[in-house]
Protein backbone atom coordinates (compact mmCIF):
# COMPACT_ATOMS: atom_id res chain seq x y z
CA UNK A 1 0.00 0.00 0.00
CA UNK A 2 0.83 3.89 -1.04
CA UNK A 3 2.14 6.16 2.02
CA UNK A 4 -1.09 8.63 3.18
CA UNK A 5 -0.94 11.35 1.10
CA UNK A 6 -2.76 13.86 3.96
CA UNK A 7 -3.25 13.54 7.12
CA UNK A 8 -7.41 13.05 7.22
CA UNK A 9 -5.85 9.65 5.24
CA UNK A 10 -3.41 9.10 8.17
CA UNK A 11 -6.71 9.28 10.44
CA UNK A 12 -8.44 6.72 8.08
CA UNK A 13 -6.24 4.70 7.69
CA UNK A 14 -5.09 3.89 11.11
CA UNK A 15 -8.72 4.33 12.34
CA UNK A 16 -9.34 1.32 9.77
CA UNK A 17 -6.99 -1.03 12.15
CA UNK A 18 -9.26 -0.01 14.95
CA UNK A 19 -6.60 3.26 16.12
CA UNK A 20 -8.47 6.41 16.99
CA UNK A 21 -6.26 9.33 17.29
CA UNK A 22 -6.53 12.63 16.99
CA UNK A 23 -5.25 15.06 14.27
CA UNK A 24 -2.19 16.32 16.56
CA UNK A 25 -0.90 12.80 16.73
CA UNK A 26 -1.88 11.64 12.93
CA UNK A 27 -0.15 15.33 11.56
CA UNK A 28 3.24 14.12 13.36
CA UNK A 29 2.79 10.65 11.97
CA UNK A 30 2.03 12.20 8.03
CA UNK A 31 5.14 14.37 8.63
CA UNK A 32 7.80 11.19 9.57
CA UNK A 33 6.68 9.30 7.07
CA UNK A 34 6.59 12.22 4.68
CA UNK A 35 9.98 13.44 5.73
CA UNK A 36 11.34 9.82 6.21
CA UNK A 37 12.48 10.93 9.79
CA UNK A 38 12.24 8.78 13.13
CA UNK A 39 9.05 9.12 15.16
CA UNK A 40 9.86 9.65 19.04
CA UNK A 41 6.94 9.09 21.59
CA UNK A 42 6.60 9.75 25.22
CA UNK A 43 3.55 8.76 27.27
CA UNK A 44 2.31 6.79 30.06
CA UNK A 45 2.40 3.24 30.00
CA UNK A 46 -0.94 1.82 28.36
CA UNK A 47 -1.93 4.86 26.58
CA UNK A 48 -1.34 3.37 22.92
CA UNK A 49 2.42 4.38 22.23
CA UNK A 50 3.23 0.50 21.02
CA UNK A 51 0.07 0.01 19.04
CA UNK A 52 0.79 2.84 16.92
CA UNK A 53 3.74 1.05 15.05
CA UNK A 54 1.22 -1.82 14.83
CA UNK A 55 -1.31 -0.43 13.10
CA UNK A 56 0.85 1.90 10.54
CA UNK A 57 2.72 -1.64 9.82
CA UNK A 58 -0.61 -3.10 9.37
CA UNK A 59 -2.43 -0.16 7.81
CA UNK A 60 0.63 -0.03 5.56
CA UNK A 61 0.90 -3.64 4.65
CA UNK A 62 4.30 -3.50 6.21
CA UNK A 63 6.56 -6.22 7.92
CA UNK A 64 6.52 -4.96 11.67
CA UNK A 65 10.05 -5.53 13.82
CA UNK A 66 10.28 -4.90 17.03
CA UNK A 67 13.05 -4.67 19.75
CA UNK A 68 12.10 -4.94 23.27
CA UNK A 69 14.45 -2.74 24.69
CA UNK A 70 15.35 -3.65 28.73
CA UNK A 71 18.03 -3.08 30.49
CA UNK A 72 21.55 -4.55 29.68
CA UNK A 73 20.76 -4.39 26.03
CA UNK A 74 24.01 -4.23 23.78
CA UNK A 75 24.66 -3.68 20.22
CA UNK A 76 25.41 -7.25 19.34
CA UNK A 77 21.54 -8.18 20.92
CA UNK A 78 20.38 -5.69 18.99
CA UNK A 79 22.13 -6.29 15.66
CA UNK A 80 23.12 -9.61 15.38
CA UNK A 81 25.08 -12.70 16.30
CA UNK A 82 26.77 -15.86 15.15
CA UNK A 83 24.95 -19.28 15.29
CA UNK A 84 28.38 -21.26 17.61
CA UNK A 85 26.69 -24.55 17.75
CA UNK A 86 26.17 -24.37 13.83
CA UNK A 87 29.53 -23.18 13.61
CA UNK A 88 31.43 -25.44 16.04
CA UNK A 89 29.10 -29.19 14.03
CA UNK A 90 30.23 -27.12 10.76
CA UNK A 91 34.41 -27.41 12.50
CA UNK A 92 34.22 -30.90 13.77
CA UNK A 93 32.53 -31.89 10.28
CA UNK A 94 35.36 -29.97 8.59
CA UNK A 95 37.88 -31.75 10.87
CA UNK A 96 36.55 -35.55 10.76
CA UNK A 97 36.38 -35.30 6.82
CA UNK A 98 40.51 -33.84 7.06
CA UNK A 99 42.31 -32.04 4.90
CA UNK A 100 40.05 -28.97 5.35
CA UNK A 101 41.16 -25.77 3.53
CA UNK A 102 41.47 -23.22 6.83
CA UNK A 103 40.90 -20.12 4.69
CA UNK A 104 37.78 -21.26 2.76
CA UNK A 105 36.67 -22.96 6.18
CA UNK A 106 36.84 -19.54 7.72
CA UNK A 107 34.96 -17.95 5.03
CA UNK A 108 32.17 -20.04 5.06
CA UNK A 109 31.76 -19.98 8.87
CA UNK A 110 31.03 -15.93 8.89
CA UNK A 111 28.53 -16.17 6.09
CA UNK A 112 24.94 -15.59 5.74
CA UNK A 113 24.41 -19.05 6.38
CA UNK A 114 25.23 -19.08 10.37
CA UNK A 115 24.48 -15.49 10.45
CA UNK A 116 21.46 -14.66 13.11
CA UNK A 117 19.81 -11.42 12.71
CA UNK A 118 18.71 -9.64 15.55
CA UNK A 119 15.73 -6.67 14.55
CA UNK A 120 17.92 -3.87 13.90
CA UNK A 121 19.96 -5.66 10.84
CA UNK A 122 16.43 -7.26 10.24
CA UNK A 123 15.21 -3.67 9.81
CA UNK A 124 17.67 -3.23 6.95
CA UNK A 125 16.44 -5.14 4.69
CA UNK A 126 13.11 -4.21 2.42
CA UNK A 127 11.04 -7.05 0.96
CA UNK A 128 8.39 -6.44 -1.86
CA UNK A 129 5.95 -4.15 0.55
CA UNK A 130 8.87 -1.73 1.19
CA UNK A 131 10.65 -1.01 4.14
CA UNK A 132 10.00 -2.41 7.46
CA UNK A 133 8.28 -0.39 10.70
CA UNK A 134 11.28 -0.68 13.18
CA UNK A 135 9.42 -0.51 16.59
CA UNK A 136 11.94 0.63 19.43
CA UNK A 137 9.52 -0.05 22.44
CA UNK A 138 10.60 1.35 25.67
CA UNK A 139 14.13 2.91 25.17
CA UNK A 140 14.18 4.62 28.22
CA UNK A 141 15.20 1.00 30.00
CA UNK A 142 18.14 0.12 27.87
CA UNK A 143 21.34 2.44 29.31
CA UNK A 144 23.43 4.96 28.02
CA UNK A 145 25.96 3.32 26.10
CA UNK A 146 23.61 1.51 23.63
CA UNK A 147 21.51 4.82 23.73
CA UNK A 148 24.57 6.35 21.51
CA UNK A 149 24.99 3.08 19.52
CA UNK A 150 21.28 3.71 18.29
CA UNK A 151 21.99 7.38 17.10
CA UNK A 152 24.70 6.27 15.16
CA UNK A 153 22.31 3.52 13.68
CA UNK A 154 19.56 5.85 12.95
CA UNK A 155 21.85 8.63 11.66
CA UNK A 156 23.01 6.49 8.51
CA UNK A 157 20.67 3.45 8.51
CA UNK A 158 23.37 1.00 8.52
CA UNK A 159 25.11 -1.21 10.72
CA UNK A 160 28.87 -2.91 10.20
CA UNK A 161 29.71 -6.55 11.50
CA UNK A 162 33.10 -6.85 11.04
CA UNK A 163 33.25 -10.12 9.31
CA UNK A 164 30.86 -8.70 6.53
CA UNK A 165 31.33 -5.66 6.29
CA UNK A 166 28.63 -2.56 6.43
CA UNK A 167 25.19 -2.97 5.34
CA UNK A 168 23.02 -0.32 4.47
CA UNK A 169 19.59 -0.22 4.08
CA UNK A 170 18.58 0.42 0.15
CA UNK A 171 15.34 2.22 1.96
CA UNK A 172 15.18 3.55 5.64
CA UNK A 173 12.60 1.86 7.84
CA UNK A 174 9.71 3.63 9.13
CA UNK A 175 11.33 3.78 13.33
CA UNK A 176 8.85 4.28 16.12
CA UNK A 177 10.96 4.88 19.12
CA UNK A 178 8.92 4.70 22.42
CA UNK A 179 9.61 5.65 25.86
CA UNK A 180 7.32 6.09 29.20
CA UNK A 181 9.95 8.20 30.83
CA UNK A 182 11.49 6.22 33.71
CA UNK A 183 14.31 8.03 32.71
CA UNK A 184 15.46 10.93 30.53
CA UNK A 185 16.62 10.09 26.87
CA UNK A 186 19.68 11.93 25.65
CA UNK A 187 18.38 15.53 23.44
CA UNK A 188 21.31 13.98 20.78
CA UNK A 189 18.76 11.32 20.11
CA UNK A 190 15.61 13.12 20.40
CA UNK A 191 16.57 15.50 18.08
CA UNK A 192 17.05 12.95 15.16
CA UNK A 193 13.22 12.35 15.69
CA UNK A 194 9.99 14.17 15.77
CA UNK A 195 8.63 14.12 19.21
CA UNK A 196 4.94 13.74 20.51
CA UNK A 197 3.40 13.11 23.69
CA UNK A 198 1.11 10.79 23.77
CA UNK A 199 -1.78 11.62 26.96
CA UNK A 200 -4.76 10.05 28.21
CA UNK A 201 -7.69 10.88 25.62
CA UNK A 202 -10.65 12.64 26.83
CA UNK A 203 -13.84 11.34 27.51
CA UNK A 204 -15.26 11.40 23.95
CA UNK A 205 -11.81 9.68 22.13
CA UNK A 206 -11.79 7.16 24.97
CA UNK A 207 -15.75 6.24 24.03
CA UNK A 208 -14.64 5.81 20.29
CA UNK A 209 -11.44 4.04 21.30
CA UNK A 210 -13.46 1.68 23.72
CA UNK A 211 -15.77 1.32 20.39
CA UNK A 212 -13.17 0.30 17.75
CA UNK A 213 -11.72 -2.19 20.16
CA UNK A 214 -14.67 -3.33 21.95
CA UNK A 215 -17.84 -2.93 19.47
CA UNK A 216 -20.25 -5.74 21.57
CA UNK A 217 -19.87 -3.17 24.76
CA UNK A 218 -23.45 -1.26 25.04
CA UNK A 219 -23.36 2.57 24.65
CA UNK A 220 -23.86 3.04 28.16
CA UNK A 221 -21.70 0.22 29.86
CA UNK A 222 -18.61 1.87 27.64
CA UNK A 223 -19.86 5.51 29.21
CA UNK A 224 -19.84 4.39 32.50
CA UNK A 225 -16.81 2.69 31.81
CA UNK A 226 -14.84 5.17 30.54
CA UNK A 227 -15.98 7.87 33.23
CA UNK A 228 -15.27 5.64 36.22
CA UNK A 229 -11.51 5.14 34.75
CA UNK A 230 -11.22 8.90 33.95
CA UNK A 231 -12.10 9.97 37.71
CA UNK A 232 -9.88 7.34 38.63
CA UNK A 233 -6.87 8.87 37.10
CA UNK A 234 -7.55 11.69 38.89
CA UNK A 235 -7.23 9.87 42.38
CA UNK A 236 -3.64 9.31 44.00
CA UNK A 237 -2.51 5.93 42.58
CA UNK A 238 0.86 4.48 42.40
CA UNK A 239 -0.11 3.46 38.92
CA UNK A 240 -3.25 5.00 36.69
CA UNK A 241 -5.02 2.60 34.21
CA UNK A 242 -4.29 3.78 30.95
CA UNK A 243 -6.42 3.27 28.05
CA UNK A 244 -5.24 -0.44 27.23
CA UNK A 245 -6.64 -1.48 30.81
CA UNK A 246 -9.95 0.50 30.22
CA UNK A 247 -10.50 -1.94 27.12
CA UNK A 248 -9.20 -4.95 28.85
CA UNK A 249 -12.00 -4.25 32.01
CA UNK A 250 -14.35 -3.38 29.55
CA UNK A 251 -13.98 -7.01 28.15
CA UNK A 252 -13.91 -9.12 31.30
CA UNK A 253 -17.02 -6.98 32.09
CA UNK A 254 -18.87 -8.29 28.62
CA UNK A 255 -17.44 -11.77 29.49
CA UNK A 256 -19.43 -11.79 32.75
CA UNK A 257 -22.32 -10.27 31.30
CA UNK A 258 -22.56 -6.81 33.20
CA UNK A 259 -25.04 -4.36 31.79
CA UNK A 260 -24.24 -1.77 34.70
CA UNK A 261 -21.39 -0.85 37.01
CA UNK A 262 -21.86 -1.62 40.72
CA UNK A 263 -19.68 -1.09 43.51
CA UNK A 264 -19.51 -5.26 44.09
CA UNK A 265 -18.78 -5.55 40.29
CA UNK A 266 -16.26 -2.85 40.59
CA UNK A 267 -14.75 -4.79 43.74
CA UNK A 268 -14.52 -8.16 41.76
CA UNK A 269 -13.10 -7.29 38.89
CA UNK A 270 -10.65 -4.16 39.82
CA UNK A 271 -7.44 -6.48 38.86
CA UNK A 272 -8.46 -5.68 35.31
CA UNK A 273 -7.95 -2.05 35.38
CA UNK A 274 -5.01 -2.16 38.73
CA UNK A 275 -2.55 -3.77 38.81
CA UNK A 276 -1.01 -2.88 42.55
CA UNK A 277 -2.13 -3.91 45.35
CA UNK A 278 -2.13 -0.90 47.31
CA UNK A 279 -3.94 0.81 44.71
CA UNK A 280 -6.63 -1.94 44.63
CA UNK A 281 -6.77 -1.06 48.42
CA UNK A 282 -6.94 2.10 48.27
CA UNK A 283 -10.48 1.43 46.57
CA UNK A 284 -11.87 -1.24 49.27
CA UNK A 285 -15.32 -0.54 50.88
CA UNK A 286 -16.84 3.01 50.03
CA UNK A 287 -14.04 4.44 47.99
CA UNK A 288 -15.52 2.47 44.59
CA UNK A 289 -19.12 3.06 45.00
CA UNK A 290 -18.00 7.30 45.78
CA UNK A 291 -15.71 7.15 42.30
CA UNK A 292 -18.54 5.82 40.54
CA UNK A 293 -21.24 7.85 42.23
CA UNK A 294 -18.94 10.83 40.90
CA UNK A 295 -18.52 9.46 37.42
CA UNK A 296 -22.70 8.90 37.45
CA UNK A 297 -23.22 12.39 38.19
CA UNK A 298 -20.73 13.69 35.58
CA UNK A 299 -22.32 11.64 32.61
CA UNK A 300 -25.25 13.02 30.96
CA UNK A 301 -28.60 11.51 29.47
CA UNK A 302 -27.91 9.91 26.17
Amino acid sequence: MTQPNSIDAVQTMLGDQGYVCGRALATVVFLSLKLGRPLFLEGEAGVGKTEIAKALAAGLNRRLIRLQCYEGLDASSAVYEWNFPAQMVAIRTAEASGGADRGALQSELFSDDYLIERPLLQAMRTDEHGAPVLLIDELDRTDEPFEAFLLEALSDFQVTIPELGTVKAPEPPIVIVTSNRTREVHDALKRRCLYHWVDYPDFEREIEILHARAPEAAQELSREVVAFVQHLRTEDLFKKPGVAETIDWAKCLLALDVINLSPEVIGDTLGAILKYQDDIQKLQGSEAKRILDEAKATLEPV
